[in-house]
């Protein structure tokens, strides 16, 4: 068996863990990694480019403008490594302003990874992908040339409860030595006149991101989910400062999945729940940093205050 097919295979193993774990539970959830398989990624990427969807531009307007601050605040850095890399869009701003480098991008989609490695490719430029999770990989950091720049970009961070967010942050800085560099893109609170559409876009191409999990339990698990029987929806919850998505049930219904030996009921109205994203305060995400262990070095905003990216440093 190729190291491929071994790497296929466990992570079905773990998929079917993972849904087994999410339908039994009450209220009912998935794990938000489960959203980006191939047609995921790409749906993603659309996400990206709606006029709704402010982070994407607004972050790369910010990336853009500092891009030469950023590389100056980091220091001589030898490898660039990023978690949650998706195709990398972004990250040619701070590439090129960095300069002759590893490039590691991390990301639960190979072919994302894939996509990036193909558009940044260049001269001086060597990138090495790492397929899978960040708890799995993080440690391969040590053994990259120093100095690092670890980025975390995209406000990835904010699908993480404030728990596991430092939980994760704690972990990735352990991964790396005192001096190296942490870039982090997140976005802040705002209105809920500018959360809503960004989450729940007109033309539909969210509701088919959020849905398309469903087709993936289809396929990869032999689930027999309706997927026109479920809708997409996008909840502020002011109290805890984050979207909530979910699929909700249009009716009752049973759906069976072979593959888990299970048959989960859904009630009318019953909504699964998919993802959060946080949008802390500025105060609470240099806390995020400080109590993970990082020292908080450089922070960048976009004129209207609407996002935050931060450098911070592993203490010497």
């Amino acid at each position: 068996m190729s190291e491929r097919t071994q790497r296929d295979d466990e992570s079905q193993v773990e998929i079917a863990a993972d849904v087994k774990r999410g339908l039994t539970a009450r209220p009912k959830w998935l794990p938000c990694h489960l959203l980006y398989d191939q047609e995921g990624s790409r749906l993603f990427e659309a996400i990206t480019e709606l006029p709704e969807y402010y982070l994407t531009r607004t972050e790369l307007a910010i990336l853009e403008a500092r891009a030469g601050d950023i590389a100056a605040a980091a220091g001589p850095v030898k490898t660039v490594a990023e978690l949650g890399a998706g195709t990398a869009t972004k990250t040619r701003t701070i590439l090129d302003a960095v300069g002759p480098a590893l490039y590691v991008p991390i990301d639960v989609s190979a072919s994302a990874l894939e996509v990036a490695a193909e558009t940044l490719a260049r001269p001086g430029l060597a990138v090495r992908p790492l397929v899978g999770r960040y708890q799995e990989l993080l440690p391969r950091l040590r053994a990259l040339p120093g100095p690092r720049l670890l980025l975390f970009i995209g406000s990835s961070i904010g699908n993480y409860e404030p728990a596991a967010a430092v939980e994760l942050l704690s972990a990735a800085r352990r991964c790396l030595e005192p001096g190296d560099g942490f870039l982090l893109g997140a976005d802040l609170r705002k209105s809920e006149s500018v959360l809503l559409p960004a989450y729940d876009d007109a033309a539909g191409v969210t509701a088919r991101f959020t849905r398309n999990l469903l087709v993936r339990l289809n396929r990869e698990l032999g689930a027999e989910f309706d997927v026109d029987a479920f809708r997409h929806r996008a909840i502020w919850n002011g109290e805890l400062s984050r979207m909530e998505i979910y699929l909700e049930s249009l009716r009752d219904q049973e759906v069976a999945i072979p593959a888990l030996d299970l048959v989960v009921h859904f009630a009318r109205g019953e909504r699964l729940h998919t993802e959060n994203s946080y949008k802390l305060p500025l105060t609470a995400q240099l806390r995020l940093l400080r109590d993970a262990g990082f020292v908080p070095a450089s922070l960048w905003r976009d004129p209207a205050e609407l996002y935050a990216v931060h450098l911070a440093r592993v203490p010497t």
